[in-house]
């Protein structure tokens, strides 16, 4: 069986560049590595991204969102996830069930215990080895993922929680940090404020000791 290491944080902490760094790392120590998103990672989560993340789509509820992500979640796992588990490779994903439950939960609204019990159903209670939570102030994160998104066009296709207030962040924010706390042997955080290389320092140490611990060789 591979590992599964996730990467989470609110908007613009820089998770997708330290999964490729990331990537690169277990490359280099000669472990294979599949790089995957939510939602999303099949043509199916794909699609479901489209109306997830369109700025466009402003009636959606934190009821749909939990619908539609937990669709595109058990397709992942069936499609993409648990076949390179299985076949001994190290998956590793930009979100997962811990974004659900503080974006729709923590900062949605949507009662945590209904959140867990969808899990179960349709994603077989599927938990990360490894959650590696990327924390930084929100208004360094916003002014990040908002640049981001106006130079690259994203702004419409992909700018639906960027246009939520502060205070949706703030509370996604602690969502996080709390689910953290109740789970210290599966999260590490990071100072997401820091440097890029500073980062990917404080990443590659929380992962070398998870790779020891499984037995890999690094």
């Amino acid at each position: 069986m591979g590992l599964f290491i996730t990467f989470e944080g609110i908007e613009g902490c820089g998770k997708t560049t330290q999964m490729q760094l990331l990537a690169a790392f277990l490359e280099t120590h000669g472990h294979g590595c599949v790089l995957t998103r939510e939602p999303g990672g099949t043509p199916v989560g794909e699609a479901i991204r489209g109306i997830f993340l369109n700025s466009g789509n402003t009636a959606l509820t934190a009821t749909t969102e939990l619908l539609l992500v937990t669709a595109a979640r058990a397709q992942h796992i069936h499609e993409i996830i648990m076949p390179a588990l299985a076949g001994g490779m190290i998956v590793v994903c930009d979100r997962f069930f811990d974004a659900t439950a503080a974006y729709q939960g923590s900062a949605g609204g949507i009662d945590m215990a209904l959140i867990e019990r969808s899990h179960e159903l349709f994603c077989a209670g599927l938990r990360p080895d490894l959650t590696l939570l990327l924390d930084c102030p929100v208004y360094l994160g916003l002014s990040r993922s908002r640049a981001r998104n106006d130079a690259a066009g994203l702004a419409l296709a992909e700018g639906r929680f960027e246009d939520k207030d502060s205070d949706f962040h703030e509370r996604v924010r602690l969502g996080y940090l709390e689910l953290a706390r109740r789970d210290p042997g599966r999260f590490a955080i990071i100072d997401a404020g820091a440097s890029i290389g500073q980062m990917q320092q404080q990443i590659s140490a929380c992962v070398r000791m998870k790779l020891r611990e499984h037995g890999y060789a690094v």
